[in-house]
């Protein structure tokens, strides 16, 4: 069933409706009635019973959007609102029409917003954009190839490209992906993961030895205290909230630790019990700490202090000293550099009393299981690995990893994006991994190390990476400094990206452009050799098959591990020994390529094929075994530095609404904090509005104040008055990504620095409200 495709509106700011601050809950039957009403509506009902029923169901295919993971048991409905307009934005039978590429310039759909492109519907065949052309033509699959082959044959050099990976990818695909890219010549592979998690992988791997969850799923409700630090569960990633609830009726305590208060943080109404229906539901957070931005790795430090001189006013009662002595070092030098901390610096940085740093003190103390989970609100910080490297000294000094219901657990924004990781989407694989690579398909991997996101594009910006293929995703519209990745990618001369609908990096591209259309997840796959599915890993390290339930849209479409089957055919063909045309057939073949390749994945065909998949090895959290230089866990010393903000100036984040997923917009609205029908709004504490001498409903320029010589601003945007921590604002993302310097980032990782940016707010000279919708575009309020 094909829908005809509809007469999308850009929103209309000036219809923008500001509620009464947050709300106090989250979900409930408004999350079931939003999940449901636009996937009837767009769907219809047979096309919803068929995906929505089988999300997440192990007969069925995983959820594209988050990656939080499943129950053993699953219950009928293992879906949340997210997930479920996640699939009804792929699923959708509205497709773009034949006759839209005419109709519509290259130039035009660069106006038009994220939210537009998006609603056009499924793209159904391949499309190019040649050099000096301004619209895309329909071509052959073949024709698509040739293009993308001759190019990457004519490159000085295979470092001249890169080849980016959107967290949608399926490990099938992922493997394959990375095969080519090595077999062609080089380890150019940024991906999303250098954006988010990329913090997470280098402060644990440098402490633990491995960058993934110590926790299993049954974790969770087996802790008797929760840390959530720097997260938005109620909107990112809804179905952790069953968890929390399970760890509170379990008799857990769970402390919220984030620069805004959240509705799902605090109490949870779940629909699928009578107490979240007709009930208060579950009050989550039994202490919020309203933290500055930038002063986590200050509280953890103190946390650690009070920890340690706890262990010196009762000796031998509070430490894990038999874990501590068996499976760690660096001991000393921590309590060393502790001693030294300076309780009034911890203070400033935090914006917390010293009372509240005390109280969360005395609930980790009385806990004997603990569990700090995290997300972007830390990794994107300057001293993000370091502050996860705290994390990490918190949980060893009471042996709080390695055992049930305790660990560090990272929570991963992306579906696979772990799994990616996993099959070797990384830049900088490690040389265990390149060494049974270049075993198994006989040839040499390359060594040197490849570029991530921002060193792609600074190398676009200097004429280096030539040509860009993307394996889904939005790098354009994704990335930070919105500017300098518009204007570095046109530098390149062919971007080709891989995907299921139009989004901002189709309008942004190269001197040629391709658009490859590709099958989502939700759809059933059928070759040759009969129908297939695919695997994905969560984010706590569980593997299971993901299979598509319903017809694809088009016959046109091909799968993605087919798309990059042929892909491999034509750029590298007999140079490495890989049965390309093999691979598109039968998905086994990968898999068992993969098997004998990646560590932890042996007889993966088989293993996969159980009921549920499996759970891969993971010494810290299986056997206190550490894969570092040692074998043991590090303590380490890391010097505190919190982000220091000039008078008259606002530390900003960035964040997502209650209406998106990344950058793909479903609508513009985020009930949760009670924004309707626009976007363009900028979030302030009130006692900061008044002492800027601005005002609530003030239009607003948004400055940012990284002194580099570029002027980053945001036009007119409302202010909002709203409980921010005092000094601190947020805005949503992408649209505040112009504000980001591309080359600000975290120590270490080389993660963009989304949630510490230093701004000026000015009133705008207009203080009429604007109607554009087009602020994700850079093209009516960037400059």
């Amino acid at each position: 069933m094909t829908r005809k495709n509809p007469q999308v509106e850009e929103n209309d700011e000036r219809d923008l409706v500001v509620g009464d601050g947050p709300k106090d809950w989250a979900a409930g039957i408004p999350g079931v009635l939003h999940s449901m009403k636009p996937a009837i509506e767009h769907m219809g009902l047979n096309r919803t019973r068929k995906t929505v029923l089988a999300m997440n169901q192990k007969d069925g295919f995983d959820c594209p959007s988050c990656a939080w993971p499943d129950p053993d048991h699953r219950k009928a409905f293992e879906f949340c609102e997210n997930g479920a307009k996640a699939v009804t934005w792929e699923a959708t039978p509205v497709l773009v029409p034949a006759a839209f590429w005419a109709e519509h310039s290259v130039t035009e759909l660069r106006t038009r917003s994220e939210y537009w492109l998006g609603m056009q519907g499924r793209l159904t065949e391949p499309v190019f954009k040649p050099a000096g052309g301004d619209h895309y033509k329909p071509v052959s699959w073949d024709e698509a190839i040739r293009i993308i082959a001759d190019k990457l044959a004519g490159l000085d050099s295979p470092d001249e490209a890169a080849f980016y990976t959107s967290g949608r990818t399926s490990n099938e695909a992922a493997f394959l992906y990375q095969l080519l890219v090595r077999g062609y010549g080089t380890n150019n592979l940024p991906d999303c993961s250098n954006m988010c998690h990329e913090s997470s992988g280098w402060g644990m791997g440098q402490t633990i030895g491995i960058g993934k969850a110590t926790v299993s799923f049954d974790d969770y409700a087996k802790a008797d205290l929760i840390i959530v630090m720097g997260q938005n569960p109620g909107t990112n990633h809804p179905r952790m909230l069953t968890e929390l609830e399970a760890c509170k009726e379990n008799g857990g305590e769970i402390v919220a630790v984030n620069p805004l208060p959240e509705a799902g943080l605090r109490r949870y109404k779940n629909p699928q019990k009578v107490k979240g229906i007709i009930g208060r539901g579950t009050e989550i957070a039994d202490q919020f700490l309203h933290i500055r931005i930038g002063g986590d790795m200050a509280l953890l430090q103190a946390l650690s202090k009070r920890v340690l001189d706890a262990e010196d006013r009762n000796p031998g009662t509070v430490l894990d000293h038999a874990f501590l002595a068996e499976h760690c070092e660096g001991l000393a030098e921590l309590k060393e550099h502790l001693s030294q901390l300076d309780e009034q610096a911890v203070l400033k940085a935090t914006g917390l009393r010293a009372e509240d740093i005390d109280e969360l003190a005395a609930r980790y103390l009385k806990a004997d299981k603990v569990i700090i989970t995290w997300a972007m609100g830390i990794t994107q910080q300057k001293k993000g690995v370091a502050t996860i490297k705290e994390i990490i000294n918190l949980l060893l000094l009471r042996g709080n990893i390695g055992k049930p219901g305790a660990g560090a657990s990272p929570i991963r924004g992306h579906s696979n994006v772990q799994g990616d990781r996993t099959m070797g989407i990384w830049e900088q694989m490690p040389q265990s991994f390149m060494e049974a690579l270049g075993a198994e398909f006989d040839f040499e991997p390359p060594r040197e190390h490849g570029v991530d996101a921002v060193e792609t594009i600074n190398k676009m910006r200097d004429g280096g990476i030539k040509a860009f293929v993307a394996l889904g995703g939005n790098f354009v519209g994704a990335v930070s400094d919105t500017n300098a990745t518009e204007a570095a990618m046109p530098n390149t001369e062919l971007s080709v990206q891989i995907s299921t609908k139009l989004n901002r990096s189709h309008t942004v591209t190269g001197t040629e452009a391709l658009i490859l259309p590709t099958m989502g997840r939700t759809e059933i796959d059928i070759q040759e050799s009969g129908e297939q599915f695919v695997s994905v890993e969560d984010t706590v390290c569980a593997v299971h098959p993901s299979r598509g339930t319903v017809e694809p849209v088009s016959h046109q479409l091909l799968s993605e591990p087919a798309i990059v089957s042929r892909l491999g055919k034509a750029v590298v063909g007999n140079r490495i020994k890989a049965d390309w045309d093999g691979y598109e057939k039968n998905y086994d073949l990968i898999r068992d390529h993969i098997s004998r390749v990646v560590g932890g994945c042996e007889n993966y065909n088989e293993r996969i094929r159980q009921e549920g998949g499996f759970i891969l090895a993971n010494g810290p959290r299986d056997s206190r075994t550490f894969p570092t230089p040692t074998g043991k866990a590090v303590l380490t010393v890391n010097e505190l530095e919190h982000v220091e903000k000039p008078e008259g100036t606002l530390i900003l984040q960035s964040m997502r609404s209650h209406d998106q997923f990344n950058t793909t917009i479903y609508g513009h609205n985020d009930r949760y904090r009670g924004i309707k029908k626009g976007r363009h709004v900028v979030f302030v504490n009130p006692e900061d509005i008044a002492e800027l001498g601005l005002a609530d409903g003030l239009f607003v320029d948004i400055l940012g104040e990284y002194k580099d010589g570029v002027e980053r601003v945001l036009r007119k945007f409302r202010v909002v008055s709203y409980p921010t921590a005092r000094g601190c604002a947020a805005a949503y993302y992408p649209e505040a990504n112009v504000l980001v310097p591309l080359n600000h980032t975290a120590e270490g990782s080389n993660t963009p620095v989304s949630k510490a940016v230093i701004v000026r707010l000015k009133a705008s000279p207009d203080q009429t409200p604007d109607s554009s919708a087009t602020a994700t575009s850079g093209a009516a309020h960037l400059r």
